[in-house]
């Protein structure tokens, strides 16, 4: 393990995925979300390849004993990332960014009911944070004074719509790891995303211009490099050491919200997204704290024979 190469790939591919949302934002005005997708799924594609071929698991990377288990991966993560990028053309980069981090306080929940995981009082704690904090952030939209047909209220239905299914991936993926390979899990969700947008067609695809076909093309080799960065980062170091680190995504959404776009973020959203963060990397440390109990315990019971 090399803790510090590890946290220097999961942060260079949270920067890597936001550069990849601000370049879909970007495009939001002249392409559709599915057609969107296409792109990102499509042109990920040779990246994933070239990747697979380096670590010769090119030949094998396919392979796969649990195809269904693949299939729903792949439709769940495609609605989750066409949600997800409706929503970047509907809310400013940092509130889908501060949304986007209930998913894995929404998993503690659903592993709690669907997995029989058990849940103490510190993640459920965690939950119940997290998710007044979601509230501080979308309270602005939902207020009496704000119309509930707005852009924006469907905006924050669409992205917690997105968080949710994001969840339920994640369960999935739980599921997947422990007969799959992460190379398996990435190849087959490239393949049904690029295969899954196609059947929007009919929605609207239009010819996009040469800039914005440009901007969607390295939206797409930067979703693959940034697919790479990410597993790459847990060859490294613990996932419960690194996982932290997914919260600066927020810092470079409100850099880039700012700059680019000319997002002002507003004090509750601030202060909900701290609210989100603090619970997001409670759940982490918890998590952590189990994962070393458990490990003890293993070890106790080998030592003893028990």
């Amino acid at each position: 393990m090399q803790p510090l190469r590890g946290i220097l790939f999961k942060v260079s591919s949270v920067a890597v995925f936001m550069i990849m949302a601000s370049l879909i934002k970007a495009t939001a005005d002249s392409v559709p979300p599915g057609q969107a997708v296409f792109f990102r799924s499509f042109f990920a594609m040779p990246i994933i390849l070239g990747w697979l071929a380096m670590r010769r698991e090119l030949r094998n990377g396919w392979k796969t004993q649990k195809p269904f288990g693949h299939l729903w991966r792949g439709i769940l993560g495609t609605i989750a990332m066409g949600l997800g990028f409706t929503g970047l053309a509907l809310l400013p980069l940092p509130e889908v960014t501060a949304l986007g981090y209930a998913a894995p306080l929404i998993v503690v929940i659903i592993a709690a009911v669907y997995l029989k995981e058990p849940v103490g009082v510190v993640r459920l704690s965690a939950v119940a944070l997290g998710l007044v904090g979601v509230l501080i952030v979308i309270s602005p939209r939902l207020s009496l004074g704000a119309k509930m047909n707005s852009t924006e209220t469907l905006g924050v239905i669409v992205v917690l719509c997105g968080a949710m299914t994001v969840a339920m991936v994640q369960v999935l993926v739980r599921k997947l790891v422990r007969t799959e390979s992460t190379a398996t899990i990435v190849f087959w969700f490239t393949v049904t995303s690029t295969i899954m947008s196609l059947l929007t067609l009919p929605w609207g695809w239009v010819v996009p211009s040469w800039d914005v076909a440009a901007l969607l093309v390295l939206a797409g080799l930067l979703g693959g490099v940034g697919q790479m960065l990410v597993t790459t980062s847990y060859r490294h170091a613990e996932a419960s050491l690194i996982a932290p680190f997914d919260y600066t995504s927020m810092l470079l959404a409100l850099f880039i919200g700012y700059f680019v776009f000319s997002e002002v973020p507003t004090t509750p959203m601030l202060i909900g997204a701290s609210l989100v963060i603090a619970a997001g990397i409670l759940v982490v440390l918890r998590e952590r704290h189990l994962g070393l109990q458990r490990a003890r315990q293993r070890a106790v019971t080998g030592k003893f024979g028990g």
